[in-house]
This record gives structure tokens, C-alpha cells and sequence, in this order.
């Protein structure tokens, strides 16, 4: 007597129930009489648009694209591009002295906890994202980096 796992007696007693009403594999039941998508809305759901390099990701965290310039004399917003926010750092890129001083730098210029900018990705890149888990939006962050480089 052969014995069969539950996932593969699952899959071969759904495929019987498929043959049995008639539908071809990978087709879905029919549907009953009256049965509704609640909950489901009919058209799919679209991100926010983007503001640039600054945007909010899917679980409505607002992330930064950075292009990172370790090494700088000081700290400075130097550019606000489509692609990307310049960003000189007066930290080496070693031992992530320059992504600590980074966050840093973002959170006193964005007026937030250090703790609520944290490297998202690019660690050993100049290319960078940064999340901001505060609640804030990205239009506040855009109109804030840009007044640093109009400071400069």
C-alpha cells in the first residue's frame, strides 16, 4: 500500500474535484449564485506618485534615494536630482562610519529621531535608501532638502 503525504492527497483530491466538474487544471470553481468580493476593491490598488528620489513604499514608510559622497569636508545636501539626493559626508567609508553620519546628518536635517532613519539598502555603496519610520510625508521631506541646498 503506498502512503501519500497530506500536501500531495491534497492536491491529487483537488484535481479530482476539478475533473469531476469538468474544468481544466489551473481553472477556479464557478462561483455561487450571489457571492460578492467583499472587501476586494475591483480596480488594482496603485502606489502614491513619486516626488523624485523621495517616496512611500508599499507599507507607507517614506524612503529617501541618496547618492552618498563620503570623505567631504563637512556635512552637506548638495544636489536634489529626479534620480537621486547628493549628500556629502564629512565621515571615511570605512567600517560604516559614513552611513552612521549619514543618518545622523538626515535626522537633524529632516528634524527627526536618529532613530527614525535607518539605512535601507546600499551599505557598501554610494547608492543608497534610506527609510524614515516616522509618520511624515514626502512632501514635507522633498521641501526640506531642498532648503538645505538653497542654504548652501
Amino acid at each position: 500500500m503506498l502512503r501519500l503525504g497530506r500536501g500531495l492527497r491534497r492536491l491529487l483530491s483537488a484535481r479530482g474535484a476539478r475533473a469531476s466538474a469538468g474544468l481544466p487544471l489551473g481553472a477556479e470553481m464557478p462561483k455561487k449564485a450571489g457571492a460578492t468580493n467583499k472587501g476586494k476593491s475591483q480596480e488594482p490598488e496603485r502606489p502614491p506618485p513619486s516626488l523624485g528620489p523621495v517616496t512611500v513604499d508599499p507599507r507607507g514608510s517614506v524612503t529617501i534615494a541618496i547618492r552618498a559622497k563620503p570623505g567631504s569636508k563637512q556635512n552637506a545636501v548638495t544636489d536634489v536630482t529626479a534620480e537621486a539626493v547628493s549628500v556629502a559626508i564629512a565621515a571615511p567609508p570605512s567600517e560604516g562610519e559614513a552611513n552612521a553620519e549619514l543618518c545622523r546628518y538626515l535626522s537633524k536635517v529632516l528634524e527627526l529621531r536618529k532613530s527614525d532613519v535607518v539605512l535601507d539598502k546600499g551599505g557598501k555603496s554610494r547608492e543608497k535608501v534610506v527609510k524614515l519610520l516616522a509618520s511624515t510625508t514626502a512632501e514635507e521631506i522633498l521641501e526640506k532638502l531642498k532648503q538645505q541646498v538653497e542654504k548652501k
